[in-house]
């Protein structure tokens, strides 16, 4: 590992080299060990006892070729439940019974309250391809205006990291960073506070696009700080998150909770909503154990620029796309070379600041869903990357789990008829046992939700930050049957592009929708009709079979059969204005809006009063 000025390497250390502290120093390595050794405990003592249950439910009667085809379609579509479940008790617990849960999950998170002045340069990048650039710009202007209104304004310089190869875009583009640096009067060419460039390829995506600013302006600065089009941070969040990296020489990565911002649509409504408490306890819980080995989500996280360039390229994959070539999901790969660097990889599991806008629709979530996956299936090339630590390696695995559990739900639903026609024939079938095991499943999916609507509901003020308890409680039952509608329509769409992964299908890369809009019922048609077609035929067969398993079956296949007035109604812009008149699946910002976010949504971002 390179040498960092200014920085020591020396990391406490037994004699016999093993590490007694996290690279900071700040947390025993000991401890968490122990903290990972309790997860992977209660993690594979669930899994063994749920696979236990399905086995002998599988079992009665004996053993058959679809016996065996369920068994392990469910082996592999259960450990992300499961993980689940335990992140969120855990976090539950944290947040509700632990003694001081921060100190035990963030600890250096102290350091970003202490009035330490910042001394440390900051290049603030906003990465963009054939975005709204208006949009951008007033984003990232946004941005500038409440560093400065903080007094640690000249510490940040900014810079508009372009790929967009739509020419009109670009022209457009060029035009706002003109306008904006003629307005501040920045004029300097050897050290300008606003810096635009626009590349004429985009080699490596957006990962080459941060790699080539690091090549050609990182040197200059000690921190950068990557934003995505629709990202905003908040001038007060910048800072802390700042003075704790510079109070901590061996943190590398420091990831915000990024949280959605409010929305006119219905589907983003209703899923940040769900998002918005779910990850409170989910985040928490996950930070525990995780620890020095957290995830970066590519945005909205401060990262040392240093060893990022000496220690995190990323290598281009053996083979022709789509999974070979440059990797598309670099975020997490980055994290796990940070760490075998010698540097920690943290998240700051609270609400601070920080925020980014969810798909307006249905079929945006769907295409930014398949877009993921095709990243995160790279990694199955990336398990054998030298020098990872176990625990950065059981990220890149879990992450390609994350996508292979879809398919595997997939089929077993597509066999669930022949299941049900199997059972039938079973004089001693065990249908409690059965029934037992959906409805447990069941709640251990759910708890993610079910953990955040608790915690809001014990947290004082929780329940009124969401607009009071009639609002919560509608929108949280509207959300728990949105997820299972809209869990079915995403699991058709990855399962089919997965199929067509192993043919050589890839995702094509360009600028996302961000505002509300209707689709027609043509256009949901055309897009879904694989997933009613899927719907009918297995939900017929099932109603043939047995009616009892029919019934049972709607949690999971109901959504398949709503699937195209689903995706119409929830990107209705009518029904959007309805739910935002009502407040319904309203966000703490619905109700109490940021000064930062009320100027990107229609806001003077030019007056300097905002929050300190």
């Amino acid at each position: 590992m390179s040498e960092v000025p200014g920085i020591s390497t020396a990391i406490p250390r037994e004699p016999t080299g093993v590490l007694i502290t996290t690279p900071t120093g700040i947390q025993s390595m000991d401890e968490l060990q122990r903290r990972r050794w309790i997860v992977a405990g209660l993690n594979i003592t669930t899994w063994l006892l749920l696979m236990w249950g399905v086995a002998h439910v599988m079992g009665a009667g004996g053993w058959t070729v679809l016996d065996y085809v369920l068994f392990v379609a469910f082996a592999i579509g259960s450990p992300w439940t499961v993980l689940g479940f335990w992140n969120s008790v855990i976090g539950f617990w944290l947040l509700h019974i632990a003694y001081e849960p921060m100190k035990q999950v963030a600890p250096f998170a102290t350091a970003g309250d202490l009035p330490t002045p910042i001394t440390l340069r900051t290049a603030i990048l906003m990465t963009l391809r054939n975005e709204d650039p208006a949009r951008a710009f007033l984003r990232l202007r946004t941005v500038k205006a409440s560093l400065d209104a903080t007094g640690e304004g000249a510490h940040f310089d900014y810079f508009i990291l372009s790929d967009s190869n739509d020419t009109d875009v670009a022209v457009t583009e060029a035009a706002a960073a003109a306008a904006w640096k003629h307005e501040l009067g920045d004029t300097s060419v050897t050290a300008p506070r606003i810096t635009y460039r626009c590349r004429t390829d985009n080699t490596g995506f957006k990962a080459g696009n941060v790699r080539d600013f690091c090549e050609r302006w990182g040197g200059d600065y000690e921190f950068m700080l990557p934003l995505d089009a629709d990202s905003l941070m908040t001038g007060p969040s910048i800072v802390r998150l700042t003075r704790m990296m510079q109070a901590h020489p061996r943190l590398g990565i420091l990831q915000s909770l990024v949280v959605g911002m409010p929305s006119s649509s219905m589907f983003a409504r209703i899923f940040q909503f769900g998002m918005r408490h779910g990850m409170r306890t989910y985040t928490m819980g996950q930070s525990w154990w995780v620890g020095d080995c957290g995830p970066f989500w590519g945005h909205n996280a401060l990262v040392r620029i240093k060893p990022f360039v000496d220690e995190c390229h990323l290598p281009m994959l053996p083979g022709k796309p789509p999974l070979g070539g440059h990797i598309l999901s670099h975020d997490q790969v980055e994290a796990t070379l940070m760490r075998r660097a010698g540097f920690e990889v943290r998240v700051l599991p609270i609400e601070d600041g920080s925020y980014e806008e969810n798909p307006p629709t249905m079929l945006d979530f769907a295409k930014r869903d398949v877009r993921w996956c095709q990243g995160n299936m790279q990694y199955i090339k990336l398990l054998d990357l030298p020098g990872l630590y176990p625990m950065s390696r059981f990220q890149l695995v879990w992450a390609i789990l994350m996508f292979l559990g879809i398919p595997a739900w997939t089929m077993m639903i597509g066999l669930s008829p022949l299941a049900a026609w199997q059972a039938q024939s079973i004089a001693d079938f065990p249908g409690g046992l059965a029934a037992f095991l959906y409805v447990a499943f069941f709640l251990m999916y759910l708890s993610p939700k079910i953990a955040g609507l608790a915690d809001a509901m014990l947290t004082k003020g929780g329940v009124a930050r969401y607009g009071g308890w009639l609002r919560f409680v509608v929108g949280g039952a509207i959300e728990l049957v949105f997820s299972f509608l809209q869990g079915a329509v995403s699991t058709i769409r990855t399962t089919i592009f997965m199929a067509g992964l192993a043919l050589g299908k890839s995702v094509t890369w360009g600028g996302q929708s961000r505002d509300a809009y209707g689709i027609s019922w043509r256009t949901a048609i055309n897009d879904l009709w694989p997933q009613l077609a899927f719907g009918i035929v297995i939900c017929g067969a099932l109603y043939a079979v047995s009616p009892t398993a029919f019934w049972w079956s709607l949690p999971l296949t109901a959504g398949y059969l709503v699937a195209v007035p689903f995706a119409v109604v929830t990107a209705s812009p009518t029904m959007g204005r309805l739910f935002q008149k009502l407040g319904l699946n309203g966000i703490p910002e619905d109700f109490e809006t940021p000064a930062e976010v009320k100027a990107v949504l229609g806001g003077d971002v030019g007056s300097p009063r905002l929050p300190v």
